[in-house]
């Protein structure tokens, strides 16, 4: 590895012996062999052309065993060989000394891997992107200088429609709860409340406030999903891969017109970007589940002003906390599922087929008349959404939440 700059070197086994590659007979020994090349042209004296060419044919061939068949039915060898290729595929592109647009190809290639493969060698990917991420900002700091890291340009205002919520139907509140009176009063009976308080210490309020340009500084170059219309029950739904920068530039400051709406949705970031997690704490309450802290499934939700999560129930507990912006949310009891009219449908049968704001009672005339809660949640609030209770989310703002998922 005499020409793999240092640093990225620190992140692999030192010899090439210690670079163990283990595959069933499920993976082809010609896929098999063209990984042992791999290896060997890492390990040599240049790291060069023929290396990138392997790296990118293995990654071709796990490619399309991922798109064949059904995600949940792709054998996880197969997932590893993919790692496996990105992992090549970087090291590659951190030949000598690299350019920052090799640094940040290599980045999305790892983020790639960790996104669409499965971990290998006590995450390697990951503490690849941790290192290749670090010189990335060392060299726009020494360029560019802080000021210029942390500049953003100013978003864009929507004019939204708030909801104006009705005292009868508001979500009760409660300022820093005991543990036992949360258990007792709202998780045994399956109440859905406002914790306002308990979140006021993450350092996501007070060390460095989420801001767009401090969203950028930390994760912009990284690669993430991103789901691309009105709502994931349209037909023109999509998903696409951005980087959190490219998706900041689209869909949060709207430089490009016609662009329609972004969201970074239901996606594990704090498992991608260690840093942000840093920035936010577990709530106490999940430690009165029955599962241990790492089984809690944390999710990012960051988005423009009007970006809706149809109506839908979740099969855990959910902390829902806002970070930046408000959201507009209406819940209704898991006895109200017949009157919400769910999806027949196997994919979406925790989904409703109405529009929650602009209703067809025509179609779903049982609808008006289930009883429901709604709030105005905003930035330092958390939101219990009991298990299965159908809860509907609309931002009003640029927004940033977190959920919890826990059982």
């Amino acid at each position: 590895m005499a020409q793999v700059c240092s640093e990225v070197r620190t992140a692999l086994p030192s010899t090439e012996a210690e670079f163990v590659l283990r595959f069933s007979d499920r993976i082809d020994r010609s896929l098999a062999s063209l990984l042992e090349q791999a290896r060997v042209l890492m390990y040599g004296e240049t790291v060069g052309a023929q290396l990138s060419q392997t790296s990118q044919v293995i990654l071709d061939f796990a490619w399309e065993r991922l798109n064949t068949g059904t995600w949940r039915d792709v054998d996880k060898e197969w997932r590893q060989v993919y790692s496996y290729g990105c992992l090549f595929k970087a090291v590659c592109l951190c030949r000598g000394e690299p350019s920052q647009d090799a640094l940040q190809e290599a980045i999305k290639t790892c983020d790639m891997g960790l996104l669409m493969g499965a971990a290998i060698m006590d995450n390697v990917l990951q503490r690849l992107v941790d290192i290749l991420q670090k010189m990335v900002k060392k060299r726009v700091l020494e360029n560019e200088g802080p000021c210029e890291v942390h500049s953003a340009k100013k978003v864009r205002t929507e004019c939204v429609c708030v909801p104006e919520i009705s005292p009868t139907r508001a979500v009760p509140r409660v300022r820093c709860p005991a543990l036992e009176c949360f258990r007792t009063n709202y998780l045994i009976p399956q109440k859905p409340v406002i914790l306002e308080g308990v979140i006021d210490h993450w350092p996501a309020f007070r060390e460095h406030q989420w801001s767009v340009g401090y969203l950028r500084t930390v994760a912009g170059c990284r690669t993430v999903p991103v789901e691309v219309g009105s709502r994931y029950t349209d037909e023109e739904w999509s998903q696409t891969l951005l980087t959190i920068s490219e998706f900041i530039d689209r869909y949060i400051l709207r430089q490009e017109e016609g662009a329609g709406v972004g969201y970074l949705a239901q996606h594990q970031l704090f498992d991608q970007v260690p840093e942000l997690m840093q920035d936010i704490r577990i709530p106490d309450y999940c430690c009165l589940g029955e599962e241990d802290e790492d089984d809690i499934t944390i999710n990012a939700w960051f988005g423009p002003a009007g970006t809706v999560s149809p109506l839908h129930q979740d099969p855990q507990q959910n902390f829902l906390a806002q970070v930046v912006g408000r959201k507009y949310i209406r819940l209704y009891s898991q006895e109200e599922t017949e009157r919400v009219y769910p999806h027949q449908s196997r994919l979406l049968h925790n989904t409703s087929q109405v529009e929650v704001e602009n209703p067809d009672l025509q179609r779903f005339p049982a609808f008006a008349d289930a009883p429901y809660q709604e709030c105005v949640l905003g930035p330092g609030e958390v939101l219990f959404i009991p298990v299965k209770h159908w809860h509907y989310v609309r931002a009003l703002d640029l927004s940033f939440s977190v959920s919890f998922w826990w059982s």
